[in-house]
């Protein structure tokens, strides 16, 4: 395959100088850009030929291996003393040809970072759901430099390392590396006097205030995102995103399991014994159960419909209430009476009427026996 004459596709002699060569590359880019002559492949290939010569003369130590060897010096597996990597970068030259270098350099555009901000709430917001403004930390236009980071009066310059390219190239043996500028940080310009308010950064810290909607049925340990509520970006780039942790306190009364509810119910001997009705609490009050008789500790009763709806549907969950008989404390001398009357009239009562117990009896046996 013919190699090309570098020298040849951009329309300059050899002797052209660096600013003809310049400037006949972005005349030679313009007219084949892939842009201006859509569906040419042979523009298309003449375009590439145009970056890779203007990527080889651009360089003085590149063209000087050039001029000597031809396209051998360029080439790294021919040991050349080019040592030409193949990896321009395109980016700059455009930055180059439409100002970038001359004009004080590129702003590179960063979106905003992500932020989290962690709330609690109690299980009754969670199940309701809840509005909460919250105060964030954020960053505003610096109202003394107006974002340009620079003293009053003054202004940033091109910065003197990387001429406003933003990036540098270093050179590791027959390759060349291109790194970000650590002059001006790949900002391309530099800010001898930085502002007094902002220290050359074009922002100040603030502090926002956000309205955040939790919805109803929200559970401990799930995040709410609110899109462009994060950090502001650079330079015009989009903010990030705010991520708000919810954790649910502790419930005095009820323990969640998903979309359940649990709680302990305690009840009299007598109801226990006897049945009757009683009043169990809720997310939303209190309701009426009715006991049965003959309940004991450990029965578990559902009350449908009065867990916790779901964040995602229309369903809800149950509550679930574990019996608990009390046994009554601080009896007075009638009560006591009455318990020793009724156990004396419950001695050598028929075992069908204590059935945990004779269970235990029996255990007791086969284990002894």
């Amino acid at each position: 395959m013919t190699e090309i004459d570098f020298y040849e596709v951009l329309g300059v002699t050899r002797t052209a100088s660096d600013e003809e060569i310049k400037k006949a590359y972005r005349k030679m880019a313009m007219k084949y850009h892939p842009d201006r002559n859509p569906d040419d492949a042979n523009a298309e290939e003449k375009f590439k030929d145009v970056q890779k010569a203007y990527a080889i003369l651009s360089d003085r130590e590149k063209r000087s291996a050039y001029d000597q060897y031809g396209h051998a010096g360029i080439d790294p597996n021919m040991g050349g003393a080019g040592g030409f990597s193949g990896g321009f970068d395109f980016g700059d030259i455009f930055s180059q040809m439409f100002g970038g270098a001359a004009g004080g350099g590129r702003q590179p555009n960063y979106q905003g970072a992500d932020l989290q901000y962690n709330i609690e709430i109690s299980l009754e917001e969670a199940a309701h759901g809840v509005k909460k403004t919250i105060t964030i930390p954020t960053y505003e236009e610096c109202d003394v430099c107006h974002g340009s980071g620079a003293k009053e009066g003054t202004s940033a310059t091109t910065c003197s390392m990387c001429g406003g390219s933003g990036t540098v190239h270093v050179r590791q043996a027959i390759f060349q590396i291109q790194q970000t500028c650590p002059q001006c940080h790949g900002t391309g310009r530099e800010i001898k006097n930085p502002c007094l308010k902002c220290h050359g950064e074009g922002r100040v810290k603030t502090r926002k205030t956000v309205e955040v909607s939790i919805p109803a049925g929200i559970d401990d340990g799930q995040r709410i995102r609110l899109s462009g509520e994060g950090e502001p970006g650079s330079h015009g780039a989009p903010a990030g995103d705010l991520y708000v942790l919810v954790s649910v306190r502790a419930h005095q009364v009820f323990e969640r399991d998903g979309m359940d509810l649990h709680c302990e119910l305690p009840i009299s001997f007598t109801i226990a014994a006897l049945g009757g009705e009683v009043e169990v609490p809720t997310i939303d009050g209190k309701v009426k159960l009715n006991i049965p008789k003959e309940t004991q500790t450990g029965r578990r009763m559902r009350v449908r419909g009065k867990g916790i709806k779901s964040v995602r549907s229309a369903a809800v969950g149950d509550l679930y209430c574990h019996i608990v008989v009390e046994t009554p404390v601080n009896l007075t001398d009638r009560q006591k009476e009455l318990l020793e009357e009724f156990e004396k009239i419950s001695t050598g009562m028929d075992r069908a009427q204590t059935p945990r117990q004779k269970s235990f009896m029996d255990k007791l046996r086969d284990l002894f026996e």
